[in-house]
């Protein structure tokens, strides 16, 4: 019988890796630190990091300014002041979590508008009609926008940007700088500024435009967390190859989801007649640079695929907070932009952290 013969070096050295990986295995499975839990909450709750910065402003206004900013009417103010920030802030996310970016959300906003007024004033056709002519200028925007990204294969900022100019100058020409003042339109078409109309809850005033934004972020919210559509949208942001191969019609969805954001434009539109009484050409020059912010500042990330249309909604209130509040402290307005500002970059940065928790 011959004996046992000892375990060869080159066993030991493959039990010995074996163990070791076993114990990094566990280490790396059961003791995450605290940092790391709290990097993996935020990325898979968005959200949270706005809600948090909200509800924060809200204390920190409070306790400075009392109850003249907890008042009913001071918060259902800050509501009617993002009211239109937030509806383009919706057509702004959906484009965003594809992982591109629309700078004529604005100009197809007023564009629209001005359809909307002009096609009623100008042409005498009933203000039904012509308010869906507005919505129909606002989905064939977001399609030319939508073919020429997904179709052309051209850069979403190259391509929006192109058509911010376009609009924007087709807007000026057509409408000849005019503006329809809000007494001829309340007296022959007041559906135009139905968005205006207000209704009181106790000391609280809503508008219909809040009521608005509200409701559609509600439903985009399920349609993003509750239908293939949403689920196709997420996936084109987090890979488009991916997302090709795991059978999603990427060109499709890239047109439909630019042409939905066009409706949407046009709805703030007919809302930004009601915000200011009139159709001016000149109103809502800066809803592109202010949806782009809500956006960010609500955490959703810009390279696409991941973050939640409530972030943005508390990102817009998060604006309207600041202004308003700094307002009522007396100070300068460009302390708002300075702290925005400041708010942004921290946003990017706090995304960027997120972001390697996936990784």
């Amino acid at each position: 019988m011959s004996e046992p013969t000892a375990a060869s070096p080159h066993h030991e050295y493959e039990k010995v890796i074996k163990d070791s990986a076993t114990e990094v295995a566990s280490f790396t499975g059961n003791d995450k630190t605290a940092v790391q839990r709290l990097q993996n909450f935020l990325h898979t709750s968005p959200s949270a990091v706005s809600l948090i910065v909200l509800v924060a402003a809200l204390l920190v206004f409070g306790i400075l300014l009392g109850g003249k900013f907890f008042s009913a009417f001071s918060l259902t103010l800050i509501l009617q002041q993002v009211a239109i920030t937030g509806i383009v802030g919706a057509a702004q996310t959906l484009i965003i979590m594809t992982a591109g970016i629309d700078l004529s959300v604005g100009a197809i906003m007023v564009l629209s508008s001005v359809v909307m007024g002009q096609f009623t004033f100008r042409y005498g056709l009933p203000v039904e009609l012509s308010i869906l002519c507005g919505f129909a200028c606002g989905a064939l925007c977001g399609f030319i926008n939508g073919v020429l990204v997904a179709r052309m294969k051209l850069p979403p900022f190259i391509v929006t940007l192109g058509m911010w100019q376009i609009v924007l100058a087709s807007n000026f020409l057509y409408s000849a700088n005019e503006t329809i003042r809000a007494q001829e339109i309340e007296t022959t078409a007041p559906l135009l500024q139905f968005f205006g109309n207000t209704f009181r809850i106790g000391g609280a005033v809503f508008t219909y435009g809040v009521i608005t934004m509200v409701l559609l972020v509600a439903v985009l919210w399920y349609v993003l967390n509750h239908t293939a559509w949403g689920r196709h949208l997420y996936a084109v942001g987090d890979d488009p190859d991916a997302a090709e191969l795991s059978g999603v019609n990427v060109k499709r969805m890239l047109i439909s989801v630019y042409m939905l954001s066009g409706v949407i434009c046009a709805l703030a539109g007919w809302a930004l007649i009601g915000r200011i009484g009139s159709v001016s050409p000149t109103a809502g020059q800066f809803a592109n640079i202010e949806s782009i912010t809500a956006v960010v500042i609500g955490g959703i990330s810009l390279f696409g695929g991941r973050g939640s249309i409530l972030g943005m909604m508390f990102g817009a209130l998060i604006v309207g907070v600041f202004s308003l509040g700094l307002r009522l402290l007396g100070t300068d307005v460009q302390w708002t932009y300075l702290l925005i500002g400041v708010l942004i970059i921290v946003a990017v940065a706090v995304d960027q952290w997120i972001r390697k928790a996936a990784g």
